[in-house]
């Protein structure tokens, strides 16, 4: 199949390497022309474990083009998958803005007949104000060519994004909307996205059709359960430090009720990431303009904010609220291993919680440095090390904000030795706290029973 890609960013790249891994031809389109001279040399823009082979290999074997050419990519694409950004508003309702531009040009230049996927995470009512743009557009030209829109959101979890996408657990296809279902022009739709997609559920059908509106709350609906389900976790992790029980144990004995199993149930520092935070907002928001109060969203993000700080009560009730002359090593700054998105990091909070009370920040992240450098450029207490062990030579503490695989087995002792104090805050439980003990910390994790105090 012919395929557009609209938009190069975490979703759209993806997207159009692995739907190019399995045969198709795919064109994708970005309007930076800076970030397609990267992706025409080989380069990629963001990181994701095996992501930059697939492209390499599909654009080797001539499956895989970019372009910043709108006329081109709305020839080329019998699919045009809508790709691009929706952040938040002021409001915290999202952006559609590119979503809806993108729409209009695909009316401006369309000549016959297409299939247009909203694969952005759009809010509830979003495929009716595209299939509205196109419209518009098609009527400023005189034309009346047919098309279809459906909703077919995305769940590619950062970090194994590639893998998710190959071998799916779902794929949520919305058709049909505004009360028609079922007619010929979604009959034939279906059928040629069942073929698109038949590739990557070989084993048995993933394929969940339902209709455009209940596809577009299904993406929000599966994030905010996930959100939930971190913040009720690092709330009852405040809960057990009070009781001095052990989250862990707690973790385990609930995880072990099949209802409910061991995903999302870690205790942390909180979620971040450009899904889950901006995916709560939206759907609050949709909540509000639907005269329907999202009370238990209100309360994860309440939550998911506090949990940002939990680290730096730790540190400010060992150290007292002035940290001047303090050094904080800190480990991870990516929201989540295995990549290096920084967006609404936990690290970030942490840090400017750090050096605003007066401390320094020397960190160290194995994927996400050249990123956080661009957003602590204006930082000046934040200085970056070239290892782990690097970052902790005469520091004061060690935080860790990121679960980072190498970070699970240091050498306690060079750890230690170079520390100034054997104090680890871990905002990630990487540890047992007796073998800290033994090996002479002070460590602080969290709603752990054996914290020190």
């Amino acid at each position: 199949m012919k395929i557009t890609v609209i938009g190069t960013g975490y979703v759209g790249l993806v997207s159009g390497a692995c739907l190019a891994d399995m045969g198709n031809q795919v064109l994708c389109l970005d309007l930076d022309p800076k970030k397609i001279a990267l992706l025409n040399s080989g380069g990629i823009p963001i990181f994701e474990p095996g992501l930059k082979e697939i492209v390499a290999s599909n654009i080797a074997a001539g499956r895989l083009r970019f372009t910043t050419d709108i006329e081109e990519s709305v020839a080329f694409g019998d699919i045009q998958m809508i790709a691009v950004g929706t952040p938040p508003g002021e409001d915290g309702s999202a952006d559609l803005q590119y979503v809806l531009a993108a729409a209009r040009n695909v009316g401006r230049f369309m000549n016959e007949r297409k299939i247009v996927m909203d694969k952005s995470t759009v809010p509830v009512g979003t495929a009716d104000l595209v299939e509205a743009a196109i419209h518009d557009e098609l009527a400023k030209r005189g034309k009346a060519i047919k098309f279809s829109v459906v909703s077919n959101p995305e769940f590619l979890k950062e970090g194994a994004a590639v893998e998710d996408f190959m071998r799916p657990d779902r794929i949520v296809v919305g058709i049909g909307h505004n009360g028609h279902n079922g007619g010929t022009e979604d009959v034939e739709t279906m059928a040629i996205l069942r073929k698109l997609y038949a590739p990557f559920q070989r084993s048995h059908d993933r394929l969940m059709i339902m209709d455009v509106r209940s596809a577009e709350l299904t993406k929000y609906a599966a994030n905010a359960m996930l959100a939930t389900r971190i913040s009720f976790m690092n709330e009852l992790s405040r809960l057990a430090e009070k009781l001095g029980a052990d989250i862990e144990s707690v973790r385990k004995g609930m995880g072990a009720d099949p209802r409910i199993g061991y995903h999302f149930l870690y205790p942390g520092l909180g979620y971040g990431g450009s899904c889950f935070p901006k995916d709560v907002q939206a759907l609050q928001r949709t909540g509000a303009d639907a005269g329907v109060e999202m009370k238990l969203l209100d309360a994860v993000e309440r939550v998911n904010h506090a949990q940002k700080h939990v680290l730096t009560e730790k540190i400010v009730k060992q150290f007292g609220e002035n940290l001047t002359g303090k050094t904080i090593a800190l480990w991870g700054l990516a929201f989540k291993p295995n990549t290096d998105d920084m967006r609404e990091a936990p690290a970030l909070v942490l840090i400017d919680d750090l050096t605003t009370r007066g401390a320094k920040v020397v960190a160290f992240d194995p994927v996400a440095m050249h990123e956080a450098k661009l957003v602590l450029a204006k930082n000046a207490s934040v200085s970056f090390a070239d290892s782990a062990m690097a970052a902790l030579a005469g520091a004061d503490a060690l935080a860790i904000a990121t679960e980072w695989k190498i970070f699970r087995a240091p050498d306690f002792a060079v750890m230690k030795a170079a520390l100034k104090a054997p104090l680890v805050f871990d905002g990630r439980n990487l540890y047992e706290p007796a073998a800290m003990t033994e090996n002479g910390f002070r460590y602080f994790p969290i709603g752990r029973r054996q914290a020190a105090t």
